[in-house]
């Protein structure tokens, strides 16, 4: 009996592949400051420059974070004018925050 219950329980795993690349865009969100934009991003669009005022890092750095988030294929960026403004396209990641927060919380605590 174990034996069916095993061939059973594997047909409906996710095959190898596919978890490499999950694991993949997962390491590239385990970042606190990628949590952050992405927490922001899901309230709506922003430029650079107001992601990393509050992530409190250089435009150049919230810029690298934002372009690895993108390779992912969580975000897209529209440009108006002299500015980019980036936006969530995955819709999944508001279940991801949605876990962190209810385990993490979302109040800011004291460094």
């Amino acid at each position: 009996m174990a034996p069916t219950r095993r061939r059973d329980a594997s047909a409906s795993l996710t095959d190898l592949g596919s978890l490499a690349e999950a694991a993949e865009c997962l390491k590239t969100l385990a970042h606190p400051h990628r949590l952050r934009m992405v927490q922001m991003l899901l309230k709506g669009r922003y430029p650079v420059g107001s992601l990393a005022e509050a992530c409190g890092i250089p435009s150049h750095m919230a810029s690298e974070h934002l372009r690895l988030m993108q390779r992912c294929g969580f975000l897209a960026a529209e440009r108006e004018g002299r500015r980019t403004y980036y936006r969530i396209v995955e819709p999944q990641l508001s279940g991801i925050m949605g876990c962190i927060e209810r385990r993490f919380g979302t109040t800011e605590h004291a460094a």
